[in-house]
């Protein structure tokens, strides 16, 4: 027997001092019993149970052993009856990573409505631009544009299709011209994103009369953040390849201006995607309902282009 399967048949008996009664409750006969405290006895060299034909007792060390063992096996059940409150109610913590561009979506929709359904769910917020690996990052879920979303994910579409635009400071186009194909873009320059884990700078998305396709410009200007492509790109420094989401203000006002708008297609929208082993878990199902919801309602869509 395990030391765990010993130990319950110690307090079994010391219990209800009764190996027949021992017995009884847990589900075995009295000489598995009577065998087992004997183990445990053998074991640890000492006598545990004084034993007539009549009674059982305690010996003293016995007695010792029952006053250390009783409160912390009490307090093992404890914890594992408190194992119960995650399957009938969403309690616990969500960490979530999403992409900066993108958080106060988080911030300003879904953890309000969380937290006002489901008050015993923490959450712990994470925004980063670049890919993110969940489990090994212990991360519960993501919120990701859906071509960055692994295949082996849950994903679960948040909004609409993501319109891009591709922009500059009128500065820049006074001095360098304004592109008029998609294929010029590679005569100027270019302020790039790159991924802070691997490196890469993904390339552009656009399309022609042939299709779509991936252009490569030159990167001169390179960043991890869509904040400061956007801050380099009003400085008049380059031209950018952004979400309408981070630049909308700067369109609005002249800061920024959109070139080639035909030519860019909208991408996939933004998905909330988690590990599948996860996804019966009571706070899982609680951010997929209510996310969903929100998607159900628009409240997660993303500005359109104007």
């Amino acid at each position: 027997m395990s030391s765990l399967e010993l130990i319950r048949l110690f307090l079994a008996v010391a219990e209800h001092r009764s190996f027949t009664l021992a017995a009884r409750r847990l589900g075995v006969s009295p000489t598995a019993v009577s065998k087992g405290v004997r183990a445990l006895e053998a074991k640890h060299g000492v006598t545990l149970f004084v034993r007539t034909t009549r009674s059982v007792s305690l010996t003293d060390a016995g007695a010792g052993l029952l006053a250390v063992l009783k409160p912390a096996v009490d307090q093992i059940e404890e914890a594992f009856t408190g194992l119960e409150r995650f399957q009938r109610r969403p309690a616990g913590r969500l960490r979530l990573s999403a992409p900066r561009a993108f958080g106060f979506l988080v911030a300003r929709e879904l953890v309000p409505r969380m937290r006002a359904a489901y008050p015993e769910i923490g959450f712990d917020l994470s925004l980063d631009d670049g890919l993110v690996d969940l489990v090994a990052d212990g991360y519960d879920a993501g919120i990701r544009l859906g071509q960055a979303v692994a295949q082996d994910m849950v994903a679960i579409r948040l909004g609409r299709p993501l319109a891009w635009s591709i922009v500059a400071a009128p500065c820049y186009f006074a001095r360098h011209g304004v592109p008029t194909g998609p294929r010029d873009l590679l005569r100027h320059r270019a302020i790039r994103y790159r991924f802070t884990t691997s490196g890469v700078l993904p390339t552009w998305l656009l399309r022609d009369g042939d299709g779509e396709f991936q252009l490569d410009p030159g990167a001169d200007l390179c960043a991890n953040d869509t904040r400061m492509i956007a801050e380099l790109a009003r400085a008049g420094l380059g031209i950018a390849y952004l979400p309408d989401i981070e630049i909308d203000d700067d369109l609005r006002h002249g800061r920024l201006v959109r070139v080639l708008a035909s030519h860019v297609p909208a991408t996939s929208g933004l998905y909330l995607y988690f590990p599948m082993r996860s996804q019966h878990q009571p706070k899982m199902r609680a951010l997929v309902d209510e996310a969903s919801k929100l998607a159900a309602e628009g409240l997660l869509d993303l500005v359109d282009r104007g």
